[in-house]
């Protein structure tokens, strides 16, 4: 029905190790993410881990405005980060995924 399913087992390995390559290396693309015309700049990686906060000193004297900027600024690096990561994590899972017929559908 399948075909060969020991071929098809490989495959999915190695898409599991594409998945898992691809993973390592999102920890090393740095996504950047600014607010307050850069008095907020936020750095994360396409895993969206937040790597490094920079908050201009001014910011320092009001809290409010320094948390609505952080959330800007945090928001907008996390949005990129994300499509990087999920363009990059589907080129890894349907690249390494057996020929399986209908399965194209679902993605």
């Amino acid at each position: 029905m399948f075909g060969d399913l020991s071929g098809m087992m490989e495959k999915l390995k190695e898409a599991q190790q594409k998945i898992e390559e691809t993973k390592a290396r999102l920890n090393t693309v740095l996504v950047d993410g600014e607010s307050g015309n850069g008095k907020v700049k936020v750095t994360v990686t396409a895993n969206r881990e937040i790597r490094n906060i920079d908050i201009n000193d001014e910011l320092l004297k009001d809290s409010d405005e320094l948390e609505d900027y952080l959330v800007i600024a945090l928001n907008n690096a996390l949005e990129k980060a994300n499509e990087i990561n999920e363009a990059e994590m589907a080129a890894a899972a349907k690249g390494g995924m057996p020929d399986i017929p209908g399965l194209d559908m679902l993605m």
